[in-house]
């Protein structure tokens, strides 16, 4: 799907489960991510949507290390995952959080949070590593006035900048966005996605932005990837899937979107009922409890993620 020359991240059939040991009932198996594939070129973005508890946020765990996957491959600049130390991961993949309170140390200022990774993941000497963080927060938006003050001394978007700055400081090729402008208001949402556009730009970054927001993934995206229940729903160029979008699930979640002017629709793709849990999931295709579409073959095939004309769709029909 993407230009395999200009392939910067590529996962093959990721998995995570978790075990859950309850007291008087046998160890179950939570499948938070399930098979997941895809590949990230330079400079492109790849959003990553679903409802909550989908998976998205254990998979870029997963791609920061943060979690080790139970199988499936991982290549960074065409090198394995298993090929590289920590420190070479770190180096090239880094991660803006959603929450740009709980992410930032309290007791550091601003300048240090920057330089921190510097300083744990290079030989630089401590000036060094300062002059850099204070290189990339002027590239942000933070001037000198900001660099010694406390995080409870700046405004959310402010925050957010200082954990983008952070991100940036060790020059990574691929920059996972896990909902950063969620917990932000929505003129400073504005901002900072134009920030990221920006950096884009600037850096030749790679972006796997993960995000509810369907007007800001509509945006930003090159790629879009459907998951439900830590499996593939869908998966292929935002332009394509959001003009026609072609698995039930994901017409359900477009047409759950409210758009401004438009009534609330009666679309027979409305998903109803809560989504199953990912300890007991559905035998078959685990969006058929919920799809207006099911047939009982549904209830008995596990669907592959299959080639078609312009995308990859998880549907036996």
């Amino acid at each position: 799907m993407t230009n395999k020359s200009n392939l910067v991240l590529k996962a093959e059939n990721i998995r995570k489960y978790f075990p859950l040991k309850q007291i008087w009932k046998p160890t179950q198996i939570i499948k938070a991510v399930d098979g997941v594939s895809f590949e990230l070129g330079s400079n492109e973005t790849l959003s990553i949507v679903g409802e909550s508890g989908c998976g998205k946020s254990t998979l870029a765990n997963v791609l920061m290390q943060i979690e080790n996957n139970d199988s499936g491959n991982i290549y960074l600049n065409g090198s394995s995952y298993a090929e590289m130390t920590r420190g070479q991961v770190i180096s090239s993949i880094q991660m803006i959080f959603q929450d740009p309170y709980g992410s930032l140390n309290p007791r550091k200022k601003a300048l240090q949070i920057v330089a921190e990774p510097l300083m744990v993941n290079t030989t630089l000497s401590s000036q060094e590593c300062l002059d850099k963080a204070a290189q990339i927060m002027r590239q942000v938006g933070l001037g000198p006035e900001y660099f010694y003050r406390y995080p409870h001394m700046f405004s959310g978007g402010q925050r957010q900048r200082i954990g983008i700055a952070r991100a940036l400081v060790l020059k990574p090729s691929v920059l996972i966005c896990d909902e950063p402008v969620s917990a932000l208001d929505v003129s400073v949402q504005a901002q900072v996605i134009n920030l990221l556009l920006d950096i884009q730009k600037q850096f030749d970054i790679s972006y796997l932005f993960i995000s509810h927001d369907l007007s800001v993934v509509k945006h930003l995206s090159d790629y879009i990837l459907v998951m439900y229940l830590g499996k593939v729903m869908e998966y292929g160029k935002a332009i394509d899937v959001f003009s026609n979008p072609k698995h039930p699930y994901t017409q359900a979640l477009f047409a759950s979107t409210p758009k401004i002017g438009v009534r609330s629709s009666k679309d027979k793709f409305v998903i109803k009922g809560e989504p199953p849990s990912p300890i007991n999931p559905p035998s078959g295709c685990v969006f058929h409890p919920r799809c207006p579409l099911a047939k009982e073959e549904c209830q008995k095939t596990v669907p592959e993620l299959r080639d078609t004309r312009d995308r990859k769709i998880a549907c036996i029909y």
